[in-house]
């Protein structure tokens, strides 16, 4: 599959002169991003390329990452996160987004914010027969519930791990307390 091609653009930054240099201001560490290049991870699903220029760029608080998608496929299925907000910015070529009004094109240039909650729901593919690359930043709050309202299954993203749960593995409150409760006195014994 051909791998999306931008045509590099001269740095910003000629208007503006630093008067300290950056580590004198304490920001984290400087990393040009190069859209055109970028430092693409191990893909996990085929076709759906992901440069996490956030992390890279040292960012705690927030994620970023470039994704180019081949054509027919999918960037994220519909889902729903309760802790975190979204922003998509469309760098190149045009991503079909389905949410809460249905679903609609976005061409390069397009911005669209996803809030917490139901109002954010989205899904994003590439239906097009073209490459096509953009940018999600992302708070990083964690917890973080995700919901998959297509499959009904649940991402739980603690600190540290993710836990997956499958439509129709939610087991009764009560009992799972009980024996934690349980498990405590015995514990504590």
């Amino acid at each position: 599959m051909r791998r999306l091609s931008l045509k590099a653009r001269k740095p910003f930054g000629t208007h503006f002169q630093a008067t300290k240099g950056v580590n004198e201001i304490r920001y984290g560490r400087p990393m040009p991003v190069d859209f055109t290049q970028p430092v693409w991870d191990a893909d996990r699903f085929p076709g759906r390329h992901v440069a996490p220029v956030g992390a890279q760029a040292g960012a705690q608080e927030l994620g970023a990452s470039v994704y180019e998608l081949d054509p027919g496929v999918v960037g994220a299925p519909l889902h729903v996160h309760h802790a975190n907000e979204e922003l998509l910015l469309v760098l190149a070529g045009t991503l079909s987004l389905r949410g809460p009004d249905g679903t609609q094109l976005l061409p390069a240039g397009a911005v669209v914010a996803f809030p917490r909650g139901q109002a954010g729901a989205h899904s994003l593919v590439n239906r097009s027969d073209a490459p096509v690359r953009y940018l999600v930043v992302s708070t990083t709050n964690r917890p973080d519930v995700v919901e998959y309202p297509d499959t009904g299954a649940t991402l739980v993203v603690l600190a540290e791990q993710r836990l997956a749960f499958p439509q129709g593995a939610a087991a009764a409150q009560k009992p799972v307390i009980t024996e934690a409760m349980r498990a405590a006195s015995d514990r504590d014994a």
